[in-house]
C-alpha cells in the first residue's frame, strides 16, 4: 500500500511547488488538494465538520493550477483532485483542462470527485442541490466520451452536444483513474457503475474489511469486476497500525492529511509522518 497526502493549498501556505518536492524526496506517492471555487458569506448549509468554516475553504488556489505547478516540480509524485466538485464545472472546459494535465504530467493524474455539500456555492454556479447528483453523473460520462473517442457526442438531461473533436487526450487510456468520495451504498452504486475507485473518509467507525467487502458485494451484484476496482483511504490516521490494518484489507493507498499550518510546520509535519510512507513503499 501506497501513502500519500492531501492538502488544501491555500495563498497563505506552503508553495505547491514545494510541497510536492518535498513529498517525493520524502517517499509519498501522491498529492491531492481540495477546491472550492468561492465561498459564499450566506449560510444555508452548516458546515458538515461542526462549528465554524475553516479559513481554508475560501483560500484555495484552483487545484488545476497548483497540480499543474506540482507536477512540473516533480517527476513520479502522482497528483489528484481530492476532491473536485464536479458539477460546477462546465465538462467541456474540464475534460480538456484533465487531460491537459494527464498528458504533460505524463500519465500521473487522479481524478477525485465530489457533488459538494455547499448550496449556496453550488447555487451560485446554477447548480440545484437536489439534482447534484445526477449532473455530476453526466459530467463524468461525458468527459469519458470526450476523452475516449475521436468524435465525442453527448445527449442528456444536463450536458447536450453534437460531435465534436477534443485533443489532447489523457495520456492514461482511456481515462485518468476516477475515485469518488463518499460512505452511502448510493455512493458505491455510482462507483461501480461509472468510476475506477471509492474514497471513502475514516468517519467514526470505519473498518477497512468491511469497507471492501462493501464494494465487492456491491460490484458483485451489479455483475462489475471487482478486480478493476481500487479503494484510497481519504484522511487516514497517521498511525503504522492503521495503515497495516488497511493494507491488511487489500486496501491499495491512503492519504493523510497535511495541516493548514505554516511552511516550516507543514515541512516539520511530513519529516514527522515520512516512515509512514516509506515503509509503506511498494
Amino acid at each position: 500500500m501506497r501513502v500519500g497526502v492531501f492538502y488544501f493549498p491555500t495563498d497563505y501556505g506552503i508553495n505547491i511547488a514545494e510541497l510536492a518536492r518535498a513529498l517525493e524526496d520524502r517517499g509519498f506517492e501522491s498529492l491531492f488538494v481540495p477546491e472550492h471555487t468561492h465561498i459564499p458569506t450566506g449560510r444555508k448549509t452548516p458546515f458538515p465538520g461542526g462549528g465554524e468554516l475553516p479559513k481554508r475553504y475560501s483560500h484555495t488556489h484552483d487545484p488545476f493550477v497548483g497540480l499543474a505547478f506540482a507536477a512540473a516540480a516533480t517527476k513520479k509524485l502522482l497528483i489528484g483532485t481530492g476532491i473536485l466538485l464536479v458539477p460546477q464545472h462546465e465538462p467541456l472546459a474540464t475534460a480538456k483542462s484533465i487531460a491537459s494535465l494527464d498528458a504533460l504530467s505524463g500519465g500521473r493524474f487522479v481524478f477525485g470527485i465530489g457533488a459538494g455539500w455547499n448550496e449556496d456555492e453550488m447555487n451560485n454556479h446554477g447548480v440545484k442541490h437536489a439534482s447534484r447528483f445526477k449532473q455530476m453523473r453526466e459530467h463524468v460520462l461525458a468527459m469519458k466520451e470526450l476523452w475516449a473517442k475521436e468524435e465525442a457526442s453527448y445527449h442528456g438531461e444536463f450536458v447536450k452536444f453534437d460531435p465534436v473533436w477534443s485533443w489532447p487526450k489523457p495520456l492514461q487510456r482511456p481515462n485518468p483513474p476516477i475515485l469518488l468520495g463518499g460512505e452511502s451504498d448510493h455512493t458505491l452504486r455510482r462507483v461501480v457503475e461509472y468510476c475506477d475507485g471509492w474514497f471513502p473518509r475514516t468517519r467514526a467507525g470505519f473498518d477497512a474489511n468491511q469497507a471492501v467487502e462493501r464494494l465487492r458485494k456491491m460490484a458483485t451484484e451489479k455483475g462489475r469486476d471487482f478486480k478493476t476496482l481500487s479503494i484510497t483511504v481519504f484522511g487516514a490516521p497517521a498511525k503504522e497500525e492503521a495503515l497495516a490494518s488497511y493494507e491488511k484489507a487489500g486496501i491499495k493507498s491512503s492519504l493523510l492529511a497535511v495541516p493548514d499550518g505554516t511552511r516550516d510546520e507543514i515541512l516539520a509535519f511530513l519529516d514527522k509522518v515520512a516512515p509512514l510512507a516509506k515503509a509503506h513503499a511498494a
